[in-house]
């Protein structure tokens, strides 16, 4: 399972090793990580997101072995969403009801529509919209672009798929 950890570290060498030790100790792997140095916390620590798969009955056990070690856990959370995908849209968008098209895709429990770009020319003109899809997986990805194509061929929207992407 993929999570995010937050934790504010003192900028001073040996603390970020001191946070992946019990992440390796536990079997988790690091996906990223983020310095934020820019948001300095009061106390003068830096906040750091890490992304890491582990198994998550191992979390509480990380997060206590974390604190342990006098590191602030700020937060952490699952990443449900974890495969995303864009894809272009032609056609007549926003008179055929976009919050629709956004509400079915969302509606699935393993996809969202997570971001949404359109540009509209001129009015009663066909516009082009560029919508980003996350999902729980590689194959819920695919359904939700299944769902996707189904719901703008209900529309008369045309759906222009990523050409490095294969989702059939």
């Amino acid at each position: 399972m993929m999570f995010t950890l937050i934790v504010e570290l003192k900028d001073k060498p040996g603390q970020l090793i001191k946070t992946l030790e019990p992440i390796s100790r536990l079997g988790g792997n690091v996906i990223g990580i983020v310095h934020k140095r820019d948001k300095i916390t009061p106390l003068k620590k830096i906040p750091v997101e890490i992304s890491i798969e582990i198994d998550e009955n191992k979390v509480p056990e990380l997060v206590d072995a974390l604190k342990a070690s006098g590191i602030t856990v700020r937060e952490y959370n699952e990443v449900r969403l974890v495969t995303t995908s864009s894809l272009l849209l032609v056609g007549h968008i926003v008179h055929t009801d976009i919050s629709d098209t956004i509400n079915r895709i969302d509606s699935t429990g393993y996809a969202e529509v997570i971001d949404l770009h359109i540009n509209m020319p001129q009015l009663n003109e066909p516009s082009t919209a560029l919508i980003t899809i996350s999902a729980t997986g590689k194959e819920n990805l695919r359904k939700a672009v299944e769902l996707l194509k189904v719901i703008c061929k209900e529309k008369k929207i045309l759906v222009i798929e990523p050409i490095n992407e294969e989702f059939s």
